[in-house]
């Protein structure tokens, strides 16, 4: 019980419980304060941020108390009466474990929903296979999670999969839970495509970025910085869809970034998507050009993995490794159908620190 005690102390430190407080106490006020909700934007911007530090701080207020009450019983009760208590205190620390989990989410707004791209990489109809299986397995994830997928653009592959699959996932910490599935993914196969049934090596490449809230993004893109495409949608949405030049590609002609929306049967509405979408790349781009100055100006070294192969999935061997942690997984079917929170659990603890890295190596 012990341990238990000196692990909630710990999680109290690194959670900043005292400042968590004082700063809920102010947001408190100014909730009570009836012009705040004549700033919708601000009133909304508020709330959620009074939401999100209240769930944490009650949790552990009620987790504290309720650990110190069970760890006075256990100080008086007998061998039989600890048994007893044995339930209650194995229940203690499974909600200590998913207290800890909140430690992880250390990246800014975690609590968005995540914009998702999956893109093949070299490798022809192998590749944009692959590509089209990692955009169902995060698809099953969102899924089984209750969350909800809003598609906004997909090209599909000549023969199978995608070229190229853009979505956002919408949910309770998508983004958090997503950001460690950021980078290229590598499979390992019998290809169903090879007629001598050769083993082939596939890429794809997965770039997670959160959906900002509007306010926040401060950025304008002259026209003259954009070309504008329009194209008949590939996807499904009926007739009015398939049969116009409704779909919209945005290029950022500086950077040459394209964001394309199919989304709607509207092609003002398709251009709006995409511009809001591009918005959300450059400003994540600029956050991390940020982020990489004030690590250097603090003498850090930042790893330079984010965008490197970060697992590998063999199917012919029947397990998938991912190369940053080290964890493996041995039913890859499982996985490929949205069972990733083993994988995603891991990947966090390892953007948090928490786990320290492995060279990104393979077994192959």
């Amino acid at each position: 019980m012990q341990e238990l005690l000196e692990k909630l102390a710990s999680l109290r430190e690194y959670l900043d419980i005292p400042g968590k407080t004082r700063r809920l106490n102010e947001l408190d006020r100014e909730l009570s304060d009836p012009e705040l909700w004549n700033d919708s934007a601000r009133a909304r911007k508020v709330t959620q941020e009074a939401g999100t530090l209240r769930r944490v701080v009650e949790s552990y207020s009620t987790l504290n108390s309720d650990a110190q009450g069970l760890s006075e019983m256990l100080d008086m009760a007998s061998p039989e009466e600890r048994e007893m208590l044995l339930e209650e205190q194995q229940s203690i620390e499974a909600r200590v474990d998913e207290l800890y989990k909140e430690t992880l989410f250390t990246m800014k707004h975690s609590d968005t929903a995540a914009i998702v791209r999956v893109k093949s990489g070299a490798g022809g109809t192998e590749s944009m296979d692959w590509a089209g299986m990692l955009s169902r397995m995060y698809m099953r994830w969102a899924e089984r999670r209750g969350f909800k997928v809003e598609m906004i653009d997909q090209v599909d592959g000549d023969q199978a999969g995608v070229v190229s699959s853009e979505f956002i996932i919408r949910g309770e910490k998508a983004f958090g839970m997503m950001a460690p599935e950021h980078g290229v993914h590598r499979l390992v196969r019998v290809s169903p495509f090879d007629s001598n049934n050769r083993r082939h090596t596939s890429f794809a490449s997965v770039d997670v970025v959160p959906e900002v809230p509007e306010e926040e993004i401060n950025i304008h893109i002259p026209d003259s910085d954009l070309r504008r495409d329009v194209f008949r949608s590939q996807g499904a949405g009926g007739q009015g869809v398939n049969t116009t030049d409704s779909a919209v590609r945005l290029t950022h002609l500086p950077t040459g970034i394209a964001v394309a929306s199919q989304q709607t049967r509207s092609q003002i509405k398709n251009h709006e998507i995409a511009l809001q979408i591009l918005k959300q790349r450059l400003y994540d781009i600029e956050m991390r050009k940020r982020e990489e100055e004030e690590a250097k100006a603090r003498g850090e070294q930042k790893k330079i993995e984010w965008g490197s192969q970060i697992r590998s999935y063999v199917l012919d061997k029947q397990y998938i490794k991912d190369h940053r942690t080290g964890v493996m997984k041995h039913n890859p079917d499982d996985v490929l159908d949205g069972d990733l929170a083993d994988l995603q659990w891991a990947g966090l603890e390892w953007l948090a620190g928490k786990r320290v890295a492995e060279e990104a190596g393979d077994d192959e």
